[in-house]
């Protein structure tokens, strides 16, 4: 083919580069009420909670973990005047804490929930939430008996791209959108040894994933999916157990979302969405 073949090529189009307009999706704080925390399970992901509550100046009184060591550690890590236990069932017996983050994995979480809603107190969970939607369904009812709010800890939603997406969408900025592309690639190998992690066999789309599908049924604006196809592929150099790669499509009336992951990115991790 000549050099000057231009057969099958799109004529060259002007790109236009803008200034982002200028949206309010900041995070919104309680003007008045400051309640005391207490954080239940004192795991990995307990820091990054503590981090960002010391950080917001949140009150965080008690820590609880079945293995007392550990909430000793984080307390003198964020809070070296918070009580600990090695029971969570002290923690929820205080009448002066108002909210509880629940940390642990979902088969450990579910009955502690039960426990801190029937206790009165209202309810951070780490997600995913259940692991079937009849316990699901059952928590939300039980809140709902006993006049709590409960609420799931999808904290990529307030993730600064996320969050501006949403405020730029809900505003009108865009127009109704017709589809959204989420291209991921990252390295997700620490879990590499960790049982809790290893033995989700949809770990990517079921532990990862469940942020991307919680930023597709928000970022739709409401229209309601039709249909859902998903897979997932494990290769012979991985060096954990489950499906390193994966997919999803989600099919809507006029409009469709299309998902990506490859969480065994050593090299090149990168994270990009687009919305049309």
């Amino acid at each position: 083919m000549p050099e000057n073949d231009d057969y099958g090529l799109s004529p060259t189009k002007l790109v236009h580069t803008i200034t982002p307009p200028n949206v309010d999706y900041g995070v919104p704080k309680p003007k008045s009420y400051c309640p005391k925390i207490g954080l239940i399970g004192a795991g990995g992901i307990s820091e990054f909670h503590l981090k960002n509550y010391r950080t917001c100046g949140y009150d965080v009184a008690a820590i609880a973990s079945r293995t007392l060591a550990d909430a000793e550690k984080r307390r003198d890590e964020f809070y070296p005047d918070a009580d600990v236990y090695g029971d969570y069932r002290q923690l929820l017996s205080r009448d002066d804490i108002e909210v509880v983050d629940v940390t642990p994995h979902p088969m450990d979480r579910l009955p502690i929930l039960r426990d801190a809603i029937v206790a009165g107190k209202h309810v951070l969970s780490q997600k995913p939430f259940v692991l079937n939607l009849d316990d699901g369904e059952s928590l939300m009812q039980l809140a709902r008996t006993n006049n709590i709010k409960l609420a799931v800890n999808q904290n990529g939603r307030w993730a600064p791209h996320f969050a501006y997406m949403r405020s730029a969408i809900a505003s009108g900025l865009i127009g109704e959108v017709t589809s959204i592309d989420f291209n991921l690639q990252w390295d997700q190998t620490w879990i590499a040894g960790n049982e809790a992690f290893e033995n989700v066999h949809h770990l990517i789309l079921f532990d990862f994933g469940v942020h991307w599908f919680d930023a597709a049924n928000y970022l739709m604006g409401g229209q309601s999916a039709q249909t859902v196809y998903a897979k997932a592929t494990r290769f012979d150099d991985q060096v954990y157990r489950p499906p390193a790669i994966a997919s999803a499509v989600i099919g809507y009336p006029h409009a469709q979302v299309r998902m990506s992951f490859h969480g065994h990115t050593r090299l090149g991790e990168e994270d990009v969405t687009t919305v049309v």
